[in-house]
């Protein structure tokens, strides 16, 4: 379980908190989706889970350790990420990259990683990125090295899966795909945290959803809680109505033409 408690991150010369306060829970067996809009702390909270923002107060826990406390290595064996923006340094091939989602796993002093195989195997086939293995990461469309960072990350077989905006650049089917994919994990007892803007496939999909506001949480609960028309403009500054989605039955968020004249 991750367990976000009282986070507070301030970055330098900002005029306020990035997030102020956050405390929430994403336990292992659901999907737990956190949304908002751009800059209200999202990616922060991402951030400060790898370490790459200190914390000015509260604290992160993984399965009731601090996360600030573990070392890298430890830090990965528990909790895979793929985070809004990566660009390799270089090319590499697409099967060396997902084969780096087993270096926590690797020892230290040398010697053979017993899972590696499978755990691999298993990856490329969920993720489906077989047909890539043999190109350079270079190759790649947007939407195919998306997948290809999903792959690497559960090649790390952790029990807890953090991905920040995963479908940016997939098309409808590999959004869907994306999705699915999480909901097995789920249902596989892994913890999976979710950034995402996508509201829509967020109440299909997220069992909780946190949503931000200026670095504070406006609401959380279930879809049918959290995703009402009143929360959501206020929100999102943006006039809009919540419908129902016919096919599952869930909230459907519906944006409306401006209110505001030219």
């Amino acid at each position: 379980m991750i367990h976000f408690d009282g986070v507070v991150v301030r970055y330098p010369r900002a005029p306020r908190p990035a997030v102020n306060g956050v405390s929430f829970e994403a336990p292992r067996g659901v999907i737990t989706a956190i949304a908002g809009p751009n800059g209200s702390g999202k990616s922060t909270l991402v951030r400060a889970l790898l370490g790459r923002v200190p914390l000015a107060s509260g604290a992160i826990l993984i399965d009731g350790s601090n996360a600030t406390r573990l070392d890298r290595r430890e830090l990965a064996r528990r909790v895979a990420v793929v985070s809004q923006r990566e660009e390799p340094a270089f090319p590499v091939s697409v099967r060396d990259y997902i084969a780096l989602g087993r270096h926590p796993h690797t020892p230290l002093w040398g010697g053979a990683d017993p899972d590696a195989a499978a755990a691999l195997t298993k990856a490329i086939a969920d993720a489906e990125v077989a047909a890539f293995l043999d190109r350079t990461t270079d190759e790649l469309s947007g939407g195919e090295w998306q997948r290809v960072r999903i792959a690497r990350a559960l090649a790390q077989d952790a029990r807890a899966l953090v991905l920040d905006e995963p479908t940016t650049y997939l098309d409808i089917a590999h959004e869907m795909a994306a999705f699915e994919l999480l909901d097995a994990l789920a249902r596989r007892d892994q913890a999976v945290l979710v950034v995402s803007h996508q509201l829509n496939l967020i109440a299909r999909f997220a069992h909780r959803v946190v949503l931000l506001h200026r670095g504070t949480v406006a609401a959380a609960g279930p879809p049918s809680e959290v995703m009402r028309g009143d929360v959501l403009e206020e929100v999102y500054e943006w006039p809009l109505v919540v419908t129902r989605d016919p096919a599952v039955g869930a909230p459907a968020l519906l944006p409306l033409r401006s209110r505001r004249r030219p």
